[in-house]
């Protein structure tokens, strides 16, 4: 299908949407990229697509298949994250993915969520070890009436009693290392088969 002149109009109506879209969420350069790419895709789509019943009809059932452009700026910033995370193991750039995994997908918000419960417990248990020295009897295993209540730092109310001696530095210190790695590596891993999957998904579409 050749374009007449309001089909390019229609066509640079959608780019600019789309970069618009794309800047909320990726660097000027990395966004301009991107637009180009998605032109590259949808110009060539629109070639191999037949002007029935007319062009107009045509061009936008092209561009329904694509889906909105703030649907696919979305994606492409997702996938882009997704890539770096992945490819470098860093924790801000999987940070950056599983939030935007978090903001579009109901799997992803669980699994985010899951994974914020793993890092602040890690955290957590590394913070322990660094009060332990501070507050020696306000850090351990405490019980009120012989009953063991917690784990953890807690105030010195009457009744409560602290167990628990400097051995609780180098359990709590490596409870969080080991509970930060494996997190961090269960996070690389949920993004790695998300990448997969997205890729899989692209390619069967792409088939039919």
């Amino acid at each position: 299908m050749k374009l007449t002149e309001a089909g390019e109009a229609r066509i640079r109506g959608y780019l600019f949407v789309l970069g618009r879209s794309l800047r909320t969420f990726l660097p000027p350069e990395v966004a301009t990229d991107a637009v180009k790419e998605v032109e590259s895709h949808l110009r060539e789509r629109a070639e191999q697509t037949e002007p029935l019943p007319d062009e107009r009809a045509a061009l936008e059932r092209v561009l329904t298949e694509l889906g909105p452009p703030l649907r696919v700026a979305q994606a492409y910033a997702a996938e882009m994250a997704v890539e770096e995370a992945v490819t470098t193991g860093r924790l801000l750039p999987i940070a950056r993915a599983v939030w935007h995994l978090a903001t579009t997908t109901v799997g992803g918000f669980f699994a985010a969520f899951a994974l914020f419960v793993g890092y602040a417990t890690g955290a957590s248990f590394l913070i322990l070890a660094l009060l332990k020295p501070i507050f020696p009897e306000n850090v351990g295993l405490y019980v009120v009436g012989g009953v063991p209540h917690g784990f953890g730092f807690f105030p010195a109310w009457p009744g409560a009693e602290g167990v628990g001696g400097y051995w609780v530095i180098p359990l709590s210190a490596l409870l969080g290392l080991g509970l930060l790695v494996a997190t961090h590596r269960g996070a690389r891993r949920l993004l790695a088969w998300w990448r997969g999957r997205a890729t899989r998904l692209r390619l069967r579409l792409e088939v039919e």
